[in-house]
């Protein structure tokens, strides 16, 4: 138990008489298993998962083409067949798709930062999402396209080790591994810019679409096999986060609770590098979700610690308002969702160093 999860006596009254819990245990196995639930953070992460819900929702009736109520029967098999294809075959895909890939970035910027200890900590920052496009461009040029998702999670996983061999000097260190991270990724962007040069026009320009992030190509046989990647990775971090956040009071005092700090960092590494694989197979590299939302979240959470969850939900919601608002913008067509992350991205940042300097 760290100090924050203290109870603290306040003038002779026993710890914890005279206020409220800051978490509760729920006992799931006497005596083998136990889950600590914080009651603010969990109500804000059911706040934002009915939020991307009302998203989602939006998404799928956006234009009046299909009315509410042919929305819903369409959905439990009860519509036209009209409203079936839009439904099911245009617009459900890409919702769909567009949450599991949020849930994911979010969920790998908040491992990131937490690992990194730095809120620059996010895998578009470091180069891992570089590193996972090179191996899936090297995949949509040269070889097949099925394995997109392979190509990325290799490419993410070689960059990973690549990054953490250069941050080890002795001791970890977070500020050496942003700096790593920047200088892989920004050699991984030439690799990328010079595989576009020698590829044929047409791979190129689906390829350069793709390395901008969209959820325009969604398909109904992608999203199955995210969600369960997704599933499996937050299922793997659940047990490890509590870890990891020990790892604040330092290498020592965490290895005095029975912590492996090595062992540790190299498990979250494995299952961030793993969930930003998943999104960027599936939509590619798309930028500021995975840097915002755990920031986001956290406020709002006003918890300390990792805030996976928040910070997955948070995912979900950022990125589905973003794609339905590339989608609804009058332009000239539909832009792809990382053009609106990334300005809205920009606009978060800028407002931060406005905050900043008022302080």
């Amino acid at each position: 138990m760290s100090a924050l999860d203290r109870p603290v006596a306040v003038r002779g009254r026993a710890p914890g008489r005279g206020r409220a819990p800051a978490h509760r245990t729920l006992r799931l196995a006497p005596g083998r298993l136990s889950l600590r639930i914080r009651p603010r953070p969990l109500a804000v992460t059911l706040l934002l998962v009915l939020l991307a819900a009302g998203s989602a929702a939006l998404a799928l009736t956006r234009d009046g083409l299909v009315p509410p109520a042919e929305v819903l029967g369409a959905l439990f098999g009860a519509g036209s067949e009209q409203a079936a294809f839009v439904v099911l075959e245009l617009r459900l895909p890409r919702v769909a798709l567009g949450l599991v890939v949020g849930a994911a970035l979010g969920a790998a910027g908040a491992l990131f930062q937490q690992l990194s200890r730095n809120p620059l900590g996010s895998p578009d920052i470091v180069g891992f999402n570089s590193g996972a496009a090179t191996g899936a461009l090297l995949v949509l040029l040269h070889g097949d396209p099925a394995y997109v998702a392979a190509g990325a999670a290799g490419g993410g996983l070689a960059t990973a080790v690549v990054v953490q061999l250069l941050a080890r000097r002795g001791s970890f260190r977070g500020n050496r591994l942003i700096l790593a991270g920047i200088a892989v990724g920004s050699l991984l962007a030439s690799v990328n810019a010079y595989l576009l040069t020698r590829a044929a026009l047409d791979h190129a320009q689906s390829a350069q679409l793709w390395l901008i992030g969209s959820l325009g190509s969604a398909e109904r046989h992608q999203l199955p096999p995210a969600l369960l990647a997704l599933g499996a990775l937050l299922l793997a971090a659940l047990p490890v986060v509590r870890r990891l956040d020990l790892l604040e009071m330092g290498d020592e005092a965490a290895g005095g609770l029975g912590v492996d700090a090595g062992r540790t960092r190299v498990l979250v590494l494995l299952i961030a590098v793993g969930l930003s694989a998943v999104a960027v197979s599936a939509a590619g590299p798309i930028v500021f979700v995975a840097l915002c939302a755990p920031q986001l979240a956290r406020r709002l959470a006003r918890g300390t610690g990792t805030g996976l969850l928040p910070a997955a939900a948070m995912g979900a919601l950022l990125l589905s308002a973003s794609d339905l608002l590339a989608v609804s913008l009058p332009t000239a067509g539909p832009l792809p969702v990382g053009v609106v992350t990334g300005a809205l991205g920009g606009l978060y940042l800028a407002w931060l160093l406005g905050r900043g300097r008022r302080r």
